[in-house]
């Protein structure tokens, strides 16, 4: 073979070499399974495109905008105990009190949380959750990881579900609300309470896809960029972190 050739497949063969180096050297650290994550957000879109949407889109358009808001406001009565809860566990003493009056002021004045007059009165609420108590406590928010159906998340963020789980009072509304004597049909309203609560949140964000998609060109990035600055800027309340209202919605 000519040396020049030689030297030419030399010289190719270290390119490629750089080349393979530098693509790995900025494949993110924080995400070391984005073969997996791509392959279920992709799935979730289409979940969310062919269930979530239309089902979300009719629940819109058959609730009365006042009925809908309330529904909405009763979740996110009930969701105040988990917050008050987190307060405490964050050493956050004084908003553990403002949330708890948040919960009182709608639980009566506001017809069940019907009403949010606590908000009317300056009781503003927070936003705690377990996950932010974990970060709070040190555990770190990597790596990333997607989740079918429930979309970005991390470790940390579920074992947060769970621990919002045990806090959520809609997870034994079958049981102690009801009094229903058997798990299954105990099971089945706690489920389906659930559901409203999921399906209540999809309709307050529809055509949030649309923003995103016209956002960026590539979907999952975005995606994942905006989950880290959300929960950062969650765990560290809003200090030197910049917020991404995106992660607010429950698709993915």
């Amino acid at each position: 073979m000519p040396k020049q050739k030689i030297a030419s497949c030399l010289m190719s063969a270290t390119l490629l070499s750089s080349l393979v180096a530098c693509t790995e050297a900025v494949k993110d650290s924080r995400d070391p399974y984005e073969d997996w994550n791509r392959k279920v957000q992709s799935f979730n879109d289409v979940a969310d495109e062919y269930v979530m949407q239309p089902v979300a889109t009719g629940y819109h358009f058959v609730m009365p905008s006042f009925a809908d808001q309330g529904v909405t406001n009763v979740f996110s009565n009930v969701n105040d105990i988990g917050v008050m809860i987190n307060d405490v566990l964050q050493f956050k003493l004084a908003n553990a009190g403002v949330d708890a009056s948040r919960l009182v002021v709608n639980s009566v004045a506001g017809v069940g949380g019907l009403i949010d007059v606590a908000d009317m009165v300056g009781l503003q609420k927070n936003k705690e959750d377990f996950d932010q108590t974990l970060g709070v406590w040190g555990l770190p928010s990597e790596p990333y990881v997607v989740m079918p159906f429930f979309g970005p998340s991390s470790p940390r963020g579920l074992v947060g579900r769970i621990g919002d789980a045990a806090m959520n009072p809609v997870n034994y509304v079958g049981f102690g609300v009801l009094g229903l004597s058997t798990g299954a049909a105990a099971s089945a309203v706690s489920s389906g309470t659930n559901a409203l609560n999921q399906l209540d949140k999809r309709s307050d964000h529809l055509g949030a896809e649309k923003v995103i998609d016209e956002a960026t060109s590539d979907r999952y990035e975005f995606m994942k960029n905006a989950y880290f600055q959300q929960r950062d800027y969650l765990v560290h309340d809003g200090e030197g972190a910049e917020k991404n209202d995106v992660m607010d919605t429950p698709f993915n």
